[in-house]
């Protein structure tokens, strides 16, 4: 009976913890002198698009938010990601995007380097906002 009493408050606490983690938002950004779709973002974070117009595109990661980036914008998980930039270095010479310690560092990059693209947790100001997942 005590181990029942202990298992539905820790399968509760279990339970919000993956509602709190499938609720988080994730946006995409752009330096503001960057055109840029919502459907051409996946192309983009995979290395097949790399010039809007003349500009070059710069993408960045972001580390704590890279798994659901990936999950709701890529549809990828973390080591398929990896596995494809390693392939894609290896075939045609492109470097991934660099990986950024959260949403100041990539906002900072974002709003400094033109072409720069980039995902945050909540949308900030000073950049473009490309889409929200």
């Amino acid at each position: 009976m005590r181990h029942e009493t202990l298992l539905i408050p820790l399968s509760l606490a279990l339970f919000s913890v993956g509602v709190a983690t499938a609720a988080a938002e994730v946006v995409v950004i752009a330096h503001n002198n960057t055109t840029l779709a919502a459907h051409e973002v996946r192309e983009v974070f995979l290395g097949e698009k790399q010039f809007a117009g003349a500009v070059r595109l710069m993408p960045v990661d972001n580390s704590p938010a890279q798994p659901e980036f990936l999950a709701k914008v890529l549809k990828l998980e973390v080591d398929r990601y990896s596995t494809a930039w390693t392939k894609k270095s290896f075939r045609e010479g492109l470097n991934p995007p660099p990986l950024k310690s959260g949403d100041a560092e990539v906002l900072d990059y974002v709003r400094r380097t033109p072409g720069a693209v980039g995902y945050v947790s909540k949308a900030p100001t000073g950049v473009q906002i490309v889409q929200k997942y």
